[in-house]
């Protein structure tokens, strides 16, 4: 059974940190990319960044952009999201999910990806 599994998501102050986890277990954690996807009520839901657990492949909205920083532990099957320099328009819940990775170019859009996982919570106060 394909499961992943987010936590870490809490309520911060403006300039704070969180970091977010995403456990994967089910499949193959190094033939897929692993995204980091947020949803805003009333707002789409977007893409924040992804990484290629097999050779470390990563992708950054321009929003996040030096404020966030993707990694992989492959022994343990997990993705986690380092969020510093946080901003109340970052509370979102955000989800993780998994898509076949060709090694050529990380998923980008959310209809590639197959597997997600429940989301969590983040509240960033001002």
């Amino acid at each position: 059974e394909v499961q992943l599994v987010e936590s870490g998501g809490g309520l911060v102050q403006a300039g704070g940190s969180l970091r977010l986890s995403c456990a994967v277990s089910g499949f193959a954690f190094t033939d897929y990319a692993i995204g980091w996807f947020r949803q805003a009520p009333g707002k789409e839901r977007e893409d924040v960044s992804s990484i290629s657990p097999r050779d470390g492949t990563a992708y950054y909205t321009d929003s996040v952009q030096g404020r966030f920083t993707i990694s992989s532990d492959n022994a343990k099957n997990t993705v986690w999201l380092q969020m510093d320099s946080l901003k109340p328009e970052d509370t979102a819940v955000y989800y993780c999910a998994a898509a076949w990775y060709d090694g050529i170019l990380l998923p980008g859009t959310i209809y590639e990806y197959d597997y997600w996982g429940q989301g969590t919570q983040v509240t960033v106060s001002s």
